[in-house]
This record gives C-alpha cells, structure tokens and sequence, in this order.
C-alpha cells in the first residue's frame, strides 16, 4: 500500500510540474484551451459532422489520453534562442490559447452548416466555462436545430432548349428528389453533375457558375419549391447572352520535348509528321511509336467535346513510363466550333539503375539480401519496360549438427517485360475503351543452397490487369508455371527426416521432391482511399481477394487418357509431378481517425487452400505460416502453429509450422507523436491450421466446434519513422495466449516469462 501511494504522489507530482510549466506559456488575463464540445440534444449526426468546422481545437493528446506534445513544449524555457529549448519545442506543440474570436467564427460556421442542411431556423449558443485558477477554458456549442425544411417541387428554367433538352434526358441521375431535405451540398452536387453531363456533351465553355438556384418558402410551412436556373453564355462584356456552343473535335496534335505551354515559337521549330487529323511535332524524337500515341489517345477528330475523354486521355499517358510530364490542353479555332487538341508530354529517364539492400529473417536465421535492377522505359517505342533484377543473399544456419556447413546462400535473376493495353486494349478503338490495361511477361530463376539441400525454382508468368476507376484494380494470372527441382539433397537430411521409418516425414518429403505448378488466378482489390472524394473521410477501408486453382487441365488430360501413375500414385506430366489445389484469400483493412493525431486501423485476413486429386499435401510455397513482423507479432516468423501443435525445436521444424487455413485479426491504435515519429499499440489474433490430420503435426487439424481455442493472441507498442518514401518499423510484441500449451503456460499475459514470450520486429512499411 505504501509503494502504490508513492506512484500515485509522484504521478501527482508529475502532473503539477507540467501545469506550472504550462502556465508561464499563456498571456496574463487569457487561458488554456482545454476541451471543445457539441452538444446537440435532437440530432447526435449533426453533433458529429460539426467537429470538422472547429476552427481553434484543443493540444493534441497521444492516443487521445495526454497532451504529452504540448507538455514537452512547456518544458522549454523562455529563451528562444537556447538550442536544447528550440528542440523541446520542435519536438513538442505550443499551447493552444482560448480566443474568443474563432470560437465566434467557429459558432457561425456550424450555424451555416445547419442552414445548409435544410435548418433554415437553426441556432447555435456558444458557452465558455472557465477556471480562473487553472487557466484553462472549456468551450461549448449547444445546436439548436428547429424545424428541417424539405424539397416539395424541383424544376428547371432554361432559354436554351437544346441544352435544356440534355439535361432532362438524364433527369433520373438528378442529385436532387422531391422529398429530400432543403440541402446545399445536394445542390451543389447537382450543380457539378448538370456540368459534367454538358462537358461530355459538346458544352466546352460551361461552367457550373452558369447554374444558380431560386428557393420558394412563401408558403409558411417546411416545404421549399426549387428551381434551377441554367443562364445563357455572355461573349464579352456588356453583351446580351446567348445559347452555349457546342464544340466538336478538330485535329490532334502531338507535341513531344517542346515544353508543356502552347507556344508557336517552339512549334516552329520541330520536326513534323502528318497523317490524316493528326500531326505529330516533336524536338529530338518521337519518344514512342505513333501507334502507340493513338492507342492512349480516348479524343476522336469531329466528335463531340468530352471532358471525359480528355480526362482519360491523360491519365492514359501519364501511365506511359517512357514519359515524364504530360497535359491536354484544347484551343478554338477562331470563328468556328472547332477545338484543336494538343497532347504535350515530356520524355523520362529511358534507362536507370537501382540497387536495395535488406534484412532477411527465415526460419529465425539473420543475413542480408543484396539486388541490383536494370530497367529499360522504352524497349521498343511503344513504352515497354524491360526490367532485369539480379540478387543474392546471405544466412548463417545455427543449430544444425551432422551436416558440412552452416550458410545459406540464395541467388537468382528476373527479366519482366511490361507494357500497356494488351489483347483486349488492340480489339477496342480508343474511343470506345473504358479500360486501363497493362500485360506483363516475367522469367524468374531462383537458387536455394542449403547445408541440407538445394533446392531451384524456374517460372514463368502472363499476368493481365486492368481497371475501370483508380480505386479497384483487377489482376488475371493467364499462365503460372512453376517448376520446382531439387537437385542434392545431403545424406544427414535424407537419413533423419525422409528415408528414416520411425521419423519419416511426408510434409517435408513431398516439399523435397521434384513438382510442377500451373497456375491461373483471379485477384481482385478496391482502396476507397483512392477516390479524392474519400480521401479525407473519417472511414476508409481496402479489400483484396484473391483465387488461384493448379494442375485441373492436367489432370483432366491424364484422367480422360487413363494416364499411368507414378509410384507415389499422382499422374506425371514429362514425368513430374504437378501439384492440384485450389486457394482462396480474403484481406479487409479498416481505418478509422479519431482526430489529426490517431486513428484506429482493424485488419482482417483469412485464407483457404485444399489439395485434392493429385496432391494430398500442399507445395510449401503455397501453405500458410503465422507470426513476424506482418501477423501475429509476438511469435517470430514460421514458429507458431497449426492448431496446438508444439514445435519440437528442430532447425527444420519450421516446415511443419505452416497450415492450409489461415486465420489474421489485428488491431492498432496509431498515434503521431513527433515530427516524422509515429507510434502504435496492438493487439494480434489468429492462428493457421490444417485441413487434413497429418500425422507429423498433432493438434493441427481445424475443427469448427474447437478451434476457438486454438486462437492465439499478442500484444504490443511500435515505433514508426515516416519519411517521403519509406516507412521504417520497430514493433515490441508479448503472447497473451500461446494454443501451444496448456495449464498456466497457455497464458503468458498473466505469467510473462520475457525470454520466452517477447519478440522484436523491424520491418519496412505498414503491417496492413
């Protein structure tokens, strides 16, 4: 008792010496912001949507319990010019001081909001509590909602019927319904549809400034006749206003290595190719075949005008990785309803050399990887990229016994190519392409030499993506061969753990023989942070699935032909083995902020793969693992499962520790704590299992009434370092519950046993 009421007066203590130090930082007569509140007493949503037009908030508080920035601060002393003040306050916030104008500014602002979302009799009551002592002052705004005012009648006015005749035509995508409330955001999102409706119809002038709104609410009751006025297009100053110009495409103009501005001085001066309505300018070269230009160009000559088109036009060759910088920009021909395109870009880097250096971990064994690509822009003018990647690493193999050596060496080579469009993108012209697509080709050698064994991968890949909208992406494996070969394999290995009766092991004799893969696949993501409509949202979420199925042509084949089995009863294909499964994934990430400074971000991840037909056992590289530095971090990679089981702390036993289902469920709480520092508590649940009872793995096998109980859980702080391009991560993890054991042991987070149950992960980038 006596030691608790010493924390508890230090704590005391602590905190009077951080009040002190706060005080000398706000002006005589003024005080501390403390807390913001809004109170709403019929609508919480309205409560809610208020927060974000507060325009003077509280210090930020770490994981939103401590004002620990704005305590730093107050640390420093009054002398701005000493060196160890100026770091306090860097690393810290300055106090944020009561003022009554904002909190004035900031009433009105949410009284506007209130107004616009249809409380046309709305008020809002600023009170500010104050404690003279402390210094500190509390704000609140009381909303005072009233009465909500709805939309009775919408029409619109127009003098230009062709134009009016657009818009009523899509009257059913209308942003405004009668018996919606009276909203100016709805509106103005109507505002901003009527004029993308008109850009993509011809309409190159219209602006959304051209449309304004008349409301009717004579009627002494809640309900509000809208009408939309559509004004007419006023040429020059003090002239009458007329009907809005409907614009048709020209001719196309390519403008290469000129600069990006419209200048006939430098146009002038280039080479110039004419085909037909288009003609291509350029200084130096092309860059690209001409071919390729019209492939990405979505703008046709003697169409209508379409903003749209413009827009994927550009995002079209920003894609390009032979070019650099790039715009579209549009000028009328004088005295006509004409306008001339003029596709201006910039060429990059054509050839460039990277080099990375990383950290490995496999199955606990530290080393270093090493990789240097050589990457091509423009193989063949059209934009291809040609990339090579060479690369080799380094272990040290501890606790092995019996065997010459203890490195791990591994080495290999990559050489992709790839390109845009692709089979579909040839067959479609480009003004009726709503797809962005890119093919890639890929050769991969990879080269394991173990003490144990060596083990060589050869593949070859056709992979198809495309996408309709920024935010989803769709990926097609077309063809996925893998062929696995393991040319040696030491006499120690093959005695204790394949050729041995009482210590045979099928997992790891399957994984050590000869195998071919052919895979398709399907994988499909979406980040709702993409839309720039999103960005700034309190909820953000990303979805990735993915499936993939092996060996079903093959199989098919031998079975219809009766093929002849091997002595291991699977059909052969030039006589190797294939492996037949099918997998699935699933990876949802949620990100929830809480203020400028936290957010909550939940993940979840499950998959799963079965073999069947010719494969009993799944390839190792398509199994499942659990622990490191991106799942459950307080078991370090490949040493936690299936199920219960117990590893038998063998070097090799990290073979045995993978699953055909896979089980990810994780929660951090993200806090920014200093200039690029950030900081992070978590929790991680979940487990892998098998879907068979093998032997070598008791206490595996997933059973739906039991499992529950094989879940594993740990628990943690990170640290993060965000820089422009990389995020660097350290993450301290304990187990909560270890399903490897029972009794007490089950649950470390009430017997901690540090050796055991701690481990550290330093990783490159988020872990979801």
């Amino acid at each position: 008792m006596t030691s608790l009421r010493k924390i508890v007066f230090a704590l005391l203590s602590v905190l009077l010496l951080f009040s002190c130090s706060v005080k000398k930082f706000i002006p005589e007569g003024e005080y501390l912001l403390n807390d913001v509140d809004i109170v709403s007493n019929t609508n919480a949503a309205n409560a809610s949507k208020a927060e974000k037009y507060i325009l003077q908030k509280p210090n930020a508080k770490w994981f939103s319990l401590v004002k620990v920035p704005m305590y730093t601060y107050a640390l420093s002393g009054r002398d701005s010019t000493n060196w160890g003040n100026r770091v306090l306050r860097r690393l810290g916030e300055k106090p944020v001081v009561f003022s009554k104008r904002l909190a004035e500014a900031t009433r009105l602002n949410i009284q506007q909001m209130l107004l616009n979302d249809g409380y046309l009799h709305a008020r809002v009551d600023l009170e500010t509590l104050v404690n003279e002592k402390k210094r500190r002052a509390k704000v609140i705004y009381y909303l005072h909602e009233k009465e909500r005012y709805y939309i009775s009648d919408f029409k619109m006015v127009s003098e230009d019927t062709a134009l009016a005749k657009i818009i009523l035509a899509d009257s059913a995508s209308s942003m405004i319904k009668v018996g919606m409330p009276f909203n100016v955001d709805g509106m103005e999102m109507e505002r901003r549809r009527v004029t993308n409706l008109l850009k993509n119809n011809g309409y190159y002038r219209f602006q959304k400034e051209h449309i304004t709104y008349t409301a009717d609410t004579a009627h002494h009751s809640n309900k509000v006749r809208l009408t939309m006025n559509i004004a007419g297009f006023i040429p020059s100053a003090n002239a009458e206003p007329v009907d809005h110009k409907v614009y048709r495409i020209g001719k196309i103009y390519y403008v290469a290595n000129a600069g990006l501005h419209l200048d006939d001085a430098l146009l002038e001066q280039c080479d110039t190719i004419v085909h037909d309505n288009f003609t291509l300018l350029y200084k130096e070269s092309p860059v690209v075949r001409t071919k390729k230009l019209l492939e990405n160009t979505y703008i046709t000559p003697g169409e209508l005008f379409s903003q749209d088109n413009v827009d994927k036009t550009y995002s079209s060759f920003s894609q390009l990785s032979a070019l650099k910088y790039t715009t579209v920009r549009m000028q009328e021909r004088p005295d006509t309803a004409l306008l001339d395109c003029y596709i201006m870009y910039e060429k990059s880097k054509r050839c460039t050399v990277g080099f990375d250096l990383d950290g490995t971990n496999t199955a606990g064994n530290f080393g270093a990887l090493a990789s240097v690509t050589i990457s091509d822009k423009n193989l063949f003018k059209g934009s291809e990229q040609l990339a090579l990647r060479l690369f080799c690493a380094y272990e040290a193999v501890s606790n092995l016994r019996g065997y010459n050596g203890n490195k791990f060496f591994e080495y290999g080579a990559e050489l992709s190519l790839r390109f845009q469009g692709g089979l579909i993108s040839s067959l479609v012209p480009a003004g009726q392409r709503k797809l962005v697509s890119s093919s890639l080709f890929s050769l991969k050698f990879n080269s394991q030499d173990r003490p144990e064994f060596n083990r060589k991968l050869i593949s070859g890949t056709w992979s198809y993506m495309w996408s309709r909208k920024k935010e989803t992406q769709h990926k097609l494996d077309v063809i996925d061969l893998n062929y696995i070969y393991v040319p040696w394999i030491a006499e120690t290995f093959k005695k204790e753990y394949l050729d041995s009766i009482s210590n045979r092991n099928s997992i790891l004799k399957y994984n050590y023989e000869n195998l071919l893969i052919t895979k398709l696949g399907y994988t499909y993501s979406y980040n709702s942070s993409l839309n720039e409509a999103n960005r700034y949202k309190r909820f953000v979420y990303s979805l990735r699935t993915n499936v993939e199925c092996s060996g079903n042509v093959l199989y098919g084949i031998n079975s219809l032909f009766n093929s002849a089995k091997n002595a291991d009863g699977q059909y052969t294909f030039m006589n190797i083995a294939y492996a037949q499964y099918v997998k699935g994934d699933l990876d949802f990430t949620t990100r929830v902020r809480i203020d400028d400074r936290n957010q909550v971000v939940m993940h979840l991840g499950f998959g799963i793969a079965y073999p069947y037909g010719n494969s009993r056992i799944l390839p190792f590289e398509k199994r499942y693992f659990a622990g490191g530095a991106n799942g459950l971090r307080g078991w370090t990679v490949r040493t936690l499962g299936p199920g219960s089981y117990k590893n038998s702390n063998k070097n090799i036993d990290f073979i045995n520790q993978s699953g055909d289902i896979k089980l990810d469920m994780s929660v951090e709480f993200r806090s920014h704590l200093f200039m690029m520092v950030h900081s992070a508590v978590f929790i991680d649940a979940g487990n892998i299992w098998t879907i068979r009872n093998y032997e070598e793995q008791p206490g595996g096998q997933f059973n739906i009434t039991t499992f529950y109980k094989d879940i594993a859980v740990s628990y943690g702080l990170g640290l993060r370092l965000e820089l422009d391009m990389f995020v660097f991560r350290l993450d301290a993890a304990m187990k909560a519950i270890n399903p490897a054991y029972s009794g007490k042991e089950k649950f470390p987070i009430i017997t901690p046993n540090f050796n055991r149950d701690f481990a550290l992960h330093f990783a490159i980038g988020y872990p979801f």
